[in-house]
């Protein structure tokens, strides 16, 4: 079936006819001229003044027939296609990615070069991200505070772009750990749900944000919020000189906790192996049934009109052209 996102455009379509019948005809301007006897006999005896009519005519129901068209597409119409049915079995994951300046530690050996843990992250959810077929997954990050930066949405392309596209510091330098899951927590309850995952990743303790992540994970559970920790970084790195240890304020002990408390699990990532481990065991989270969910896909057909109302326009001033030469 054919719709207008913009309806209220086809309004416009009369409007030449009240500009014809309720506005005063244009004075032409009075050119000087050359009399010569007998001029308008001999320009109708060769049919000039015919051609002339039958131009105008032309010219009028051509420039009529351009504006609808063009009154059309500013309508935008648009071709809307048979219900399609999404999938009935999935589930609702939200990701948590710290963006905190300690993400930029390099500490994750890839193909023999050390790279930093949010691109560890990237490389290791992005992978998890595109396996979610039939699933919605949404994304959030935070730092000094939280932002929803996709909500929950079966394009598992633009989740994982908008991943990809995000950047250490983005959000803030410190770790507001409560604020992300009280976040979470506001985005799952404006859906009707049985099954609702938050993946919290993070190389840091709560260092920012109002809300306590003890409290913050204790209202999850009230609602339903099953989270799942992961404490990113390594202890120690190897280099030229040895083993050296790398710096860590990771809180295992609050993540340990906020996962205990909705019923979820924590897990520790020291390497990029271990990483994507701890994926592959989220990737077996049981699905469950859902309500179906239709949607129609639609395609946008303004550009065709707008060839058309060119057209006619070109059309009718190529005849104009030609009957004043």
């Amino acid at each position: 079936m054919l719709e207008f996102v913009n309806l209220w455009v086809l309004y416009l379509l009369p409007l030449p006819i009240l500009v014809y019948f309720l506005l005063p005809a244009a004075k032409r301007a009075k050119k000087a001229a050359l009399i010569a006897p007998f001029f308008d006999e001999v320009y109708a005896a060769t049919g000039g003044h015919d051609d002339e009519e039958k131009a105008s005519h032309w010219v009028w129901w051509l420039s009529l027939i351009a504006w609808i068209a063009l009154v059309i597409s500013a309508a935008n119409p648009m071709w809307v296609g048979e219900p399609v049915a999404l999938p009935t079995k999935g589930r609702n994951i939200m990701m948590a990615v710290d963006l905190s300046g300690s993400m930029d530690k390099e500490d994750f050996n890839y193909k023999g070069q050390w790279i930093d843990r949010l691109t560890a992250t990237k490389l290791v959810a992005g992978a998890f991200i595109e396996k979610r077929k039939g699933d919605r997954i949404g994304l959030i990050l935070f730092g000094d505070q939280a932002y929803v930066q996709s909500p929950l949405t079966f394009d598992r392309k633009t989740v994982k772009r908008l991943l990809d596209e995000s950047f250490i510091q983005l959000a803030g330098t410190n770790t507001a750990i409560g604020n992300a899951i009280g976040l979470a927590v506001k985005k799952f309850s404006e859906i009707k749900s049985k099954q609702k995952i938050l993946i919290l990743l993070t190389d840091g303790a709560n260092t920012a944000g109002e809300i306590d992540p003890i409290k913050a994970a204790e209202l999850a559970k009230s609602d339903g919020l099953k989270i799942y920790t992961i404490g990113i970084g390594a202890a120690t790195q190897s280099t030229q000189f040895g083993l050296m240890r790398m710096g860590s304020d990771l809180d295992e002990k609050t993540l340990k906790k906020i996962a205990d408390i909705t019923g979820g699990k924590y897990f520790r990532a020291n390497n990029l192996q271990q990483l994507n481990r701890i994926y592959q065991l989220l990737d077996q989270l049981e699905p469950i049934s859902q309500e179906a969910q239709y949607f129609r896909p639609k395609q946008s057909m303004y550009y065709w009109p707008l060839l058309a109302g060119i057209f006619f326009l070109v059309l009718a001033g190529l005849i104009s052209l030609k009957s004043r030469r």
